[in-house]
């Protein structure tokens, strides 16, 4: 029987892999609806260092879901799924496809599973947690995670600290593991057809020389400063999730004083490739999903076809 579901696609890949201009063009060319799935895009103020399209380009192709937070406000992976599926249903009741281009892969798994019926964020935990941290490290984190709730600890990498504290967090307000409370979800139906696609080169050193280039570019435009006007907001700080991102997280440590600017390059570089190793891993265990080698010269006209032939 025929999937008569309104269609949509997801362009995904690690950061520096050209997702952007990509979408762009398929956005000139077959009319698709960009919708933003990045974690950093979201924040106002926060625009050399998420690698967000310049203004010429969002004039060009627009791009929802980005600019639509303040960096010191939260945003979590259910705000997300929220606000891309509010998104899609407009897009889909025009009779246009959603095009939804970005590296943030637990959006993408969350809009598509659901979320879990968890505790909202709490103040007072989450600071005993990050007092925790300083104090012992986040081994110490993953530790108690580990004897409070080993599914979610075998499943957390061991420096991730927002996953850590959050499976930790949902842990002390509700006495239950997380990995329980997913457990428990009923199955979502996702009301889309989804062709899920990812960009990547197919040799993993031209992908760390993209990543370099990009993080240098980034200082060249001004990285140092974007950081240095958020700093002079007295309600920012480090610990916020909006300035742990790579590349600012970086660049704020080297503002304090934690190193020189050289380390810094070198941290902000390798904390990119270290990412786009993670989104590589998510990748890999993504069901059916259709990989496009950027290096090839019929790059274009693959992702062109795989489009056009997902159906109408």
């Amino acid at each position: 029987m025929a999937d008569i579901r309104p269609r949509a696609i997801f362009l995904m890949g690690p950061t520096a892999a050209g997702k952007t201009d990509m979408a762009i063009a398929l956005h000139e060319r077959l009319g698709c609806e960009l919708i933003s799935v990045d974690s950093a895009m979201v924040y106002r103020g926060m625009d050399i260092g998420s690698a967000k399209p310049s203004a010429d380009e969002l004039a060009r192709a627009p791009h929802r879901l980005i600019d639509i937070r303040d960096p010191s406000e939260p945003y979590s992976a259910a705000d997300f799924r929220a606000d891309a599926m509010a998104e899609m249903r407009r897009i889909s009741a025009t009779g246009k496809v959603p095009l939804l281009v970005g590296g943030t892969m637990l959006y993408y798994k969350r809009l598509v599973e659901g979320v879990a019926n968890l505790p909202a964020a709490d103040a007072n935990v989450r600071a005993e947690l990050e007092a925790l941290w300083r104090e012992q490290g986040l081994g110490a984190l993953h530790r108690e995670l580990a004897e409070v709730d080993p599914v979610s600890a075998a499943r957390i990498h061991p420096n991730d600290p927002q996953r850590l504290m959050r499976a930790l967090e949902v842990y002390r307000l509700t006495k239950r593991p997380m990995s329980a409370l997913w457990a428990e979800q009923a199955p979502e139906n996702f009301p889309w057809r989804v062709v899920s696609i990812a960009l990547a080169p197919a040799d993993r050193a031209v992908l760390h020389a993209r990543i370099a280039k990009r993080f240098h570019m980034m200082l060249d435009q001004g990285l140092i400063d974007e950081v240095v006007a958020l700093r002079k907001r007295s309600e920012l700080h480090r610990d916020l999730p909006a300035l742990k991102s790579v590349g600012y997280r970086q660049v704020w440590e080297y503002l304090d004083g934690d190193y020189d600017r050289d380390q810094m390059v070198e941290r902000g570089i390798i904390a990119s490739r270290q990412l786009a190793k993670r989104q590589l891993t998510w990748l890999r265990s993504w069901t059916g999903l259709e990989w496009i080698d950027t290096q090839r010269s019929d790059a274009w006209d693959k992702l062109l076809k795989l489009v056009r032939e997902s159906g109408p």
